[in-house]
């Protein structure tokens, strides 16, 4: 069997290690660690790593590498797990998406040793991780109030991005081309296939995003052979080739009159933007037909937010319907 080198250190067959990588202290002079959570099964495979909280104020993935760590889903029969419940320790520890610094880690890729705190944290990454593993789920949530509803974002150009992204099997899956000096980015250019998992908003445990995301991550197991058994999809897996936004006109108050994840057709009232003071009311149309793959949830808003993330199909695009 080969050998398993996670950050300079070896795993052996039907191993569980801890390894605490040093990132930085803080101020007070105390030290901060990326804990990393690594099993290999007795047999050979494929090494899968499980990222969380790359945005530390993005809970629900912390929660689906936490859920799998504590019902020892992480032990595989084949290959070697790496669990990474928080990536960005100074953030979560902030309620923050960004590090002290202001910069996201998952823009500063591939890092520097002396460079921001971001910097750091995407070093330690690019070089304790990303050349020791074979594949990836990056787990995010939506952004401040937010909602995104399960959906994996992968290059569909790319035919093994295609591959685990239907193997995961989420309700939705995204073609999204990489971000620059993204974690997805630079794993690509190491040969290195990493999905990116979105469910839910910040700071809100959304148990339907915390139970695909785990169901979605043991069939892409079972997929690669690393165990035997994985849950079959609730829902139907949807490939969305175009996304746009619903902005708003006005500035209010909105409330939405649709769900995350439904279908919408062009026209149809999906909200009511009002004033504070019963002055104004003006109703939300869908500017085509398409499905709910985002909203937002916060009540008072400005011109020009964005208000409902709509995402189209196949059957969309030429105005088919279920």
């Amino acid at each position: 069997m080969r050998a398993v080198l996670i950050a300079n250190h070896e795993i052996k067959p039907g191993e569980f290690k801890e390894i605490d990588i040093n990132i930085a202290r803080l101020p007070s002079h105390t030290q901060i660690d990326t804990p990393i959570y690594v099993s290999r099964g007795l047999e050979d495979g494929p090494v899968l790593a499980l990222m969380a909280g790359m945005h530390g104020d993005e809970i629900n993935g912390l929660e689906i590498v936490r859920r799998i760590l504590d019902t020892d889903l992480h032990r595989p029969k084949r290959g070697t797990v790496v669990c990474m419940p928080i990536v960005n320790v100074y953030g979560f520890l902030n309620f923050s998406r960004d590090v002290p610094d202001g910069k996201d880690v998952n823009r500063s890729f591939p890092g520097s040793k002396n460079g921001s705190l971001a910097s750091r944290v995407a070093y330690h990454l690019t070089h304790d991780i990303i050349p020791f593993i074979d594949f990836g789920i990056d787990f995010h949530t939506g952004g401040a109030m937010r909602t995104n509803y399960p959906q994996v974002r992968a290059v569909l150009t790319n035919e093994k991005n295609v591959e685990l992204a239907n193997a995961f099997c989420a309700p939705f899956t995204l073609d999204a081309p990489f971000r620059p000096n993204s974690l997805r980015k630079e794993a690509s250019k190491k040969g290195k296939n990493i999905i990116v998992y979105e469910g839910g908003e910040s700071l809100r445990f959304d148990q339907h995003a915390i139970e695909e995301g785990i169901a979605g991550t043991l069939r892409l197991m079972k997929h690669l052979k690393m165990i035997d058994w994985a849950p079959e999809p609730k829902e139907e897996n949807r490939v969305i080739w175009s996304t746009s936004w619903i902005r708003a006109k006005y500035a209010g108050l909105f409330q939405s009159t649709i769900q995350c994840g439904q279908l919408v057709h062009k026209g149809e009232w999906i909200g009511t933007i009002t004033d504070p003071f019963g002055e104004f009311k003006q109703k939300v149309l869908a500017t085509s037909t398409a499905y709910v793959i985002g909203l937002n949830n916060s009540p008072v808003i400005n011109a020009g937010d964005a208000l409902v993330h709509l995402g189209m199909d196949n059957l969309c695009k030429i105005g088919g319907k279920e």
